[in-house]
């Protein structure tokens, strides 16, 4: 049996990586065996064929300042393991290194740890550890040199570590508490609301259609005339736009009254919403 073929058979038999497969064949001389045991010490092979597996939960970890704010979610299979202290500790630093690679998770993965190996290296490790699949996903930094960044976490593990998270930031020169309050109600009602864009012109035009083709098939049932129809559709498209924009939904502290309208009456002239991140463990 070649080289390769051996290579081969170990990736089927352990799930491990063609690099990981390659240098436990060379350590061990061409026996197979001999290279799942060393694959096994590692924790590779163990690590490798629990990747198959579904890890939809999890939590999201804020880390940053004012400037410059960054949050990353980090999947498991169970809630038990996402309360974790080896699980916390990891996506506690894991969060740190993230926010100074600015969410790149191609540079986080082969970025060091307190310890001396890389990120990719420490979850494995950890995988091998806990027994579950560990897997990083989406990503997102907010930079903002010229105003107030804020962020709020809804279901709280421990300090930084949560269910769901909201970033936003702000375009202002004015840094009083009017603006952090402000900032901090705005992440608040993000949480609650889920916006899709922060205007109705700037949702998803994939998510307009999907939704206008589920009204036309409904009313197309509804037995309505033609003309109201498409009235009704208008509307219906009108409202799901209001409502789902961020600038003309229902202020949730005050629901007679809209996102921009509670800006407006802030009087402050340069204050501007500059972008906001929604993410949520499960969604």
């Amino acid at each position: 049996m070649s080289e390769i073929e051996k290579v081969k058979k170990l990736r089927e038999s352990t799930g491990a990586g063609f690099k990981d497969c390659n240098l436990a064949i060379k350590e061990s001389n061409g026996d197979l065996d001999k290279a799942i045991e060393i694959l096994r010490v590692k924790g590779i092979s163990k690590a490798s064929k629990k990747m198959s597996r579904d890890a939809k939960e999890g939590v999201v970890v804020v880390s940053g300042d004012d400037s410059k704010t960054s949050v990353i979610e980090v999947n498991c299979e169970t809630d038990f393991v996402a309360k974790n202290d080896d699980f916390i500790s990891f996506v506690k630093e894991l969060s740190e290194l993230n926010n100074e690679n600015n969410s790149n998770v191609d540079e986080l993965k082969a970025s060091k740890m307190n310890n001396g190996q890389t990120v990719e290296e420490n979850l494995v490790a950890l995988i091998a550890k806990i027994g579950e699949k560990i897997t990083i996903g989406k990503a997102k930094t907010i930079k903002n040199s010229g105003g107030v960044n804020n962020h709020y976490l809804h279901t709280v593990v421990k300090d930084n570590v949560a269910k769901l998270a909201v970033m936003v930031s702000l375009n202002t020169k004015n840094n009083s508490d009017t603006v952090k309050t402000f900032s901090k109600q705005l992440s608040m009602h993000i949480a609650a609301s889920n916006p899709l864009a922060l205007e109705s012109s700037l949702i998803d035009q994939a998510i307009i259609d999907k939704e206008l083709e589920l009204v036309t098939e409904e009313l197309k049932n509804s037995g309505k005339p033609e003309d109201i129809a498409k009235k009704i559709s208008l509307g219906k498209m009108n409202k799901f736009k209001e409502e789902n924009a961020l600038m003309t939904q229902a202020w949730v502290m005050e629901p007679k009254k809209k996102v921009q309208d509670v800006l407006k009456e802030l009087s402050i002239a340069d204050l501007k919403i500059k972008e906001f991140y929604r993410i949520k463990i499960g969604e």
